[in-house]
């Protein structure tokens, strides 16, 4: 298994597989999200979870929606041991009732959807932001907040919402007004990707006493020119990040192997800093 950190009374890897490719959310284009789909079938979801079992992984962060929360218990009754970091639909009308759904399919922590977290935070609507938390830390597990925006997580820390764990983009893309593609069916390929971002949501990060699950490490794609910008990529993340946090990365594994190459520049990241 990969080196791992604490989340809640579990050992996750510092290597997460995330599952935006899974549901076809590419953050780049329409043609790009439809060639995700078109590659991510049911069977070859399930063939990648299990090579990530093989690469050293045991943790996987994937949306809760119909499609995934189906896929989990297929993974479960095939054998899949990997724990599931379930992230918040924000498609569903009753957020307390699919919590309630989500428990379901045991997931070992639920986070609040980034794009939502942002967009009410612009609202002010703290005192629901805060209620969200605790709905999820009702049914015993850790409770996350995702989020794209620094001060999100500044304010929650200053402010003790409980949160557990930060899911913390390292790009601001709430920078401008936005909705998740599940709410309104088209990609999010005008997002901007800043990388003068970078260096202030990993400061936060370090300064944050909770766990973090640093994410869009490669900017979805973005920074994925050759494997030596990937290596770049992770060497710079986990330079960066505090030893007890981790970072999320989805695959793509059309003409090469991302499992196993994030897998090795994890470990390379890892031991570097360990000389």
């Amino acid at each position: 298994m990969l080196p791992a950190i604490k989340l809640g009374p579990n050992q996750i890897t510092r290597l997460i597989v995330g599952g935006n490719p899974f549901s076809g959310n590419s953050h780049w284009s329409n043609e790009r999200d439809w060639e995700m789909r078109d590659f991510f079938t049911h069977d070859q979801i399930l063939q990648t979870l299990f090579h990530c079992e093989e690469c050293g992984l045991n943790a996987m962060l994937l949306r809760g929606d119909m499609h995934i929360m189906r896929l989990v218990y297929e993974y479960r009754k095939r054998g899949g041991t990997m724990n599931w970091i379930a992230m918040t639909g924000s498609e569903f009308l009753s957020y307390d009732g699919h919590i309630n759904q989500l428990m379901q399919y045991g997931p070992c922590a639920i986070y609040h959807h980034g794009s939502v977290t942002d967009a009410l935070f612009k609202q002010g609507q703290y005192d629901e932001l805060r209620r969200r938390i605790d709905v999820i830390k009702s049914k015993g597990v850790p409770a996350g907040l995702g989020t794209h925006m620094p001060e999100v997580i500044e304010y929650a820390q200053e402010h003790q919402w409980g949160v557990d764990f930060y899911m913390a983009c390292v790009y601001n893309i709430s920078r401008t007004d936005r909705v998740s593609s599940s709410i309104t069916g088209k990609a999010n390929g005008e997002e901007i990707f800043d990388e003068s971002d970078i260096p202030i949501m990993y400061r936060t990060i370090r300064q944050t006493p909770k766990p973090c699950l640093a994410f869009k490490i490669l900017g979805a794609s973005r920074r994925c020119a050759d494997q030596d910008a990937v290596r770049h990529a992770f060497y710079e993340a986990f330079e960066n990040i505090k030893p007890t946090d981790a970072v999320v990365v989805g695959v793509y594994p059309r003409r090469e192997d991302h499992v196993a190459l994030d897998a090795q520049y994890t470990l390379e990241a890892i031991r570097r800093l360990q000389r």
